[in-house]
């Protein structure tokens, strides 16, 4: 059966989204596009990419293809359109790496060099991915544990973190990998580690 993003179309009836307004605009313009079918170690990578981007504060709209500077202050994650060169000495120390936003709604992280150093960030970050792993590490499958509705993340948030999943859901089913328990897609995570999930350019 082909794939469909939900059973009921929430398109606005104008393709171009006018007359659409609020949270029904909100939805349509992160609709994802271009999913294809991906290897498992890349929908892992993806997944984990995209929740560490949408685990950090930010009270703005991301747009496609920007340049947003994720850092760690104080031990929490915060998503800025501020590039380090434009903060203080201090902040630039908490730079973890430059997140983009695709257009299938994954979001990809060019990581700093400080992340492969000794220190706070590559702490958080490992922490980070041992908690993904965790969460993994279940008998649901992964289309069940995709954050569809987040209710405790605030709006924009939320609102990324659907249309990832339905991202990854329809990348999964693309690629015939529906029903598989979580838990196997957790032993591809052995596999990996930081530094080929978070590749350096």
């Amino acid at each position: 059966m082909p794939y469909k993003q939900s059973a009921v179309s929430l398109r606005p009836a104008n393709p171009d989204g006018k007359g659409a307004n609020g949270f029904m605009l909100d939805w349509y313009l992160t609709e994802p596009r271009g999913v294809v079918a991906k290897p498992r170690r890349q929908v892992l990578a993806e997944f984990f990419t995209s929740m560490l981007a949408l685990s950090a504060n930010f009270k703005y709209k991301p747009a496609e293809g920007v340049s947003n500077y994720l850092y760690l202050v104080d031990g929490d994650w915060l998503l800025s359109l501020i590039a380090p060169h434009e903060w203080t000495e201090e902040r630039r120390k908490g730079f973890v790496g430059t997140c983009v936003l695709q257009q299938d709604m994954t979001w990809t992280i060019d990581p700093s060099e400080r992340l492969f150093e000794d220190g706070p960030i590559a702490d958080a970050v490992s922490r980070f991915f041992d908690a993904f792993a965790e969460k993994m590490n279940t008998d649901a499958t992964l289309e069940e544990i995709l954050p569809f509705c987040v209710y405790k993340m605030p709006y924009y948030q939320r609102l990324y973190a659907n249309a990832l999943s339905r991202s990854i859901r329809a990348a999964v089913i693309l690629g015939d990998q529906t029903d598989i328990p979580a838990r196997d897609w957790q032993l591809r995570l052995t596999t990996l580690d930081l530094s080929r999930i978070l590749h350096k350019n």
